[in-house]
C-alpha cells in the first residue's frame, strides 16, 4: 500500500466532485430570459428580505440587507442590464454571491432549478442577443426548448 494514498484517493475524488459541480448552475429568470450562474458561486437564495436604501448609490445598487450579521449589496439586474421594472410590484429573489470575500445579492424575478451541462457545449453569444446581455455573458447554452444565458458575475458586479 502507498503510504498517504487514503488522502491522495480523497483528494482526487474532491477533484472530481468539484470538477462536476462547476458544471452546474442556478438557473434564474430576468425580464422573461432564462440566465444562470455557476452554483459554486451562490452563497444564499432569498426569497424575502428588507432592504435598506443606500444613498447616493448607483440606481443598478437597490440597497442593502442583513445576511446572519453580514452586510450584503443588493444589485437589481434588471437596471445592471437596462430592462424594465418589474410592473407586478413583486420585489424578486435575492441569488447572494461571494466576490474576493465581500457578498452580493442579485436580485432576480425568480429562480427555478439548478441544472447541470457539459461546459463544452457552451456557445457564443449570437449577434442577435442584445447588447445588455451581451456585456454580462460568457456565451449561451441551448436548452430543450429554450436559451439560458451564463452569466459573468465579475463583470456584473463591477460597477463604477
Amino acid at each position: 500500500m502507498i503510504p498517504g494514498g487514503a488522502v491522495v484517493a480523497e483528494r482526487s475524488a474532491r477533484g472530481v466532485a468539484e470538477q462536476a459541480a462547476s458544471s452546474m448552475f442556478v438557473v434564474m429568470t430576468v425580464h422573461g430570459q432564462l440566465c444562470g450562474i455557476p452554483v459554486l458561486s451562490v452563497r444564499d437564495i432569498i426569497v424575502n428580505h428588507n432592504m435598506t436604501r443606500i444613498p447616493l448609490a448607483p440606481p443598478e445598487i437597490v440597497g442593502s440587507m442583513n445576511l446572519r450579521g453580514r452586510i450584503v449589496t443588493a444589485i437589481d439586474l434588471r437596471r445592471r442590464l437596462n430592462l424594465p421594472p418589474r410592473d407586478d410590484g413583486q420585489a424578486g429573489m435575492s441569488v447572494v454571491v461571494d466576490r474576493q470575500g465581500e457578498l452580493y445579492s442579485l436580485v432576480v424575478d425568480s429562480v427555478r432549478d439548478v441544472i447541470e451541462f457539459d461546459e463544452r457545449r457552451l456557445e457564443p453569444n449570437p449577434p442577435t442577443l442584445a447588447a445588455a446581455w451581451r456585456e454580462f455573458s460568457t456565451g449561451i447554452h441551448c436548452l430543450q426548448s429554450e436559451l439560458l444565458v451564463v452569466l459573468n458575475t465579475e463583470r456584473i458586479l463591477a460597477i463604477n
